[in-house]
């Protein structure tokens, strides 16, 4: 099922096939057919440690073609665990293809909810929980207050493989082939999910398009508490526009480096403006004061140890601080997902007053953080050897202005994994990282983000052309498309060719930064 395979000559007669159909993406398939059976005879099919709850035929609306719905639930014995699964199968039109999507946040993904845009490409598709609902942190623990590890591996990384395995099984007796291809697509926690896949499970999917993956978990969740862990010993809130303020002046300053000046820092790897600089400036909230800005740069900075040593990244210039340090009305609010770490996953206490953290205590929570979770969420593998070989193909991009991921963590997995898998050129090869500047946490920001993500990695999982640099949109609140910018490939970024509008990305090439 992992690579395409020549079809039989009689196949097409066999199941009823149309042998190409385009997607919605642009891309097609071989092998695109009708249903080889029913949608109810589905639930008598027998899978390992799988229960399949319903199977729902569901008629085509004017939005969304009609499909076979299926709800099933993997255990993994002798846990009590319910890795609960959605998958969705087109009743026509189906393009030969297989997308899973990923969660975010402490949500696994969802099994209920119906995948229109996939449906209407003609994918099959599929979702899960990864054994636990909601997007709370709180599944960590059992009741008396112990880790729950079967769903603490559930999430990390085990249930989006058995939705993989049990999916791509309803595929194949679904449409009576076992040739078709398998993508995987998420941003966020989904991202991380697909970049687990190909570390873990590097047959499981032959693409992977992942955006601002929350890799590294294991220091991104602690590094998001610095900022406030900061303010709260300096007895500084700082107030929300001395952030805004703060950000803007960056812009401002390293804004005209990639040649035009549009509020987005283009060329984001010399940025380093000094806050120091807006020292007595006014703004809306009182006057920038050095506290002010010295807690700013060690937000820019990223946490650091007792002798000030490096333990991870700090946000971009460009990214809105006030997120992952909420000062509205001077009291600290600390990012809930990050908080959650803290207290279900690292001091197991749901009443944890995150006030009570000592900055000794702050460097120990970190350091347990990466021993404890290392093995089974971090994932921050560099050894791709394995979905390399298998011919996977993964492509990631990340924003420079996301405020809860940190951007520099991503830029420091790709450096790691070309070390590993050879240097750049081998690297490129199978795994690619893209970087859209202004642009925030999966979306979203001043800059352009990748249009179609999924299409770049279906043409060069099918084709062979992989993807040089996406095409970047940015759109209004109506949809309407107002800037398209190139998304360039990692180390390369985009540079205005001084002259047509800056808002067309024709007018911009990738180049190397200054």
């Amino acid at each position: 099922m992992r690579r395409r395979r020549t079809l039989l000559a009689g196949l097409a007669a066999l199941l009823g096939a149309v042998l190409v159909v385009t997607s919605g993406a642009g891309a097609s398939a071989a092998g695109s057919s009708r249903p080889a059976r029913s949608c109810a005879s589905l639930a008598a099919v027998s899978l390992p440690h799988t229960v399949i709850v319903s199977t729902t035929s569901v008629a085509a609306t004017t939005s969304v073609p009609g499909y076979c719905a299926i709800q099933l639930v993997v255990t993994n014995p002798p846990a009590n665990d319910q890795v609960k699964v959605g998958v969705w199968l087109p009743s026509e039109n189906w393009n030969g293809r297989f997308q899973a999507a990923g969660g975010g946040g402490f949500s696994g993904g969802s099994p209920t909810a119906v995948p229109a845009a996939a449906l209407r490409d003609g994918y099959a598709a599929a979702a899960t929980d990864t054994g636990h609902a909601g997007a709370s942190g709180s599944f960590a623990l059992n009741s008396d207050g112990t880790l729950n590890w079967q769903l603490i591996a559930d999430f990390g990384y085990l249930g989006v493989h058995e939705m993989a395995v049990a999916a791509k099984e309803l595929v194949k007796r679904f449409y009576g082939t076992a040739s078709f291809y398998s993508y995987f697509n998420g941003c966020s926690t989904g991202g991380r999910q697909g970049l687990m896949e190909a570390q873990r499970y590097p047959t499981d999917f032959d693409g992977i398009a992942a955006g601002s993956p929350a890799v590294n978990w294991t220091k991104v969740h602690p590094a998001q508490f610095w900022g406030q862990l900061q303010m709260m010993l300096a007895g500084n809130a700082v107030p929300q526009c001395k952030l805004a303020a703060a950000t803007q002046a960056a812009i401002t300053s390293c804004d005209p480096r990639d040649g035009v000046t549009d509020g987005i820092i283009g060329d984001w790897k010399g940025c380093r403006f000094d806050a120091r600089t807006l020292i007595g400036t006014e703004t809306a909230c009182g006057t920038v004061t050095a506290s002010d800005a010295d807690l700013i740069n060690k937000m820019w900075e990223g946490p650091r140890d007792a002798d000030g040593e490096f333990l991870w990244y700090g946000l971009e210039r460009g990214a809105s601080l006030s997120s992952l340090n909420n000062t509205a009305g001077g009291t600290g609010v600390p990012f809930g997902i990050g908080l959650d770490w803290f207290k279900y996953f690292l001091t197991q206490n749901p009443g944890l007053d995150w006030r009570t953290i000592t900055y000794d205590r702050y460097l120990l929570l970190f350091q347990q953080s990466v021993l404890q979770y290392q093995a089974v969420i971090a994932t921050d593998d560099p050894d791709l050897s394995a979905f390399r070989d298998a011919g996977g193909k993964v492509a990631f991009w990340h924003g420079t202005a996301d405020p809860l991921i940190f951007f520099r963590g991503t830029v420091d997995y790709y450096q790691r994994l070309e070390e590993a898998m050879g240097g750049a050129k081998s690297t490129e090869k199978f795994a690619r990282f893209f970087v859209a500047p202004g642009v925030g946490h999966c979306g979203g920001g001043d800059g352009a983000a990748p249009a179609d993500l999924m299409n770049a990695v279906v043409q060069w999982v099918e084709h062979g052309k992989a993807p040089k640099q996406l095409t970047g949109q940015k759109t209004d609140s109506s949809g309407n498309v107002v800037m398209t910018r190139p998304i360039c490939q990692y180390p390369t970024v985009a540079r205005y060719k001084g002259h047509g509008a800056t808002t067309d990305a024709r007018n911009f090439t990738c180049a190397k930064s200054f």
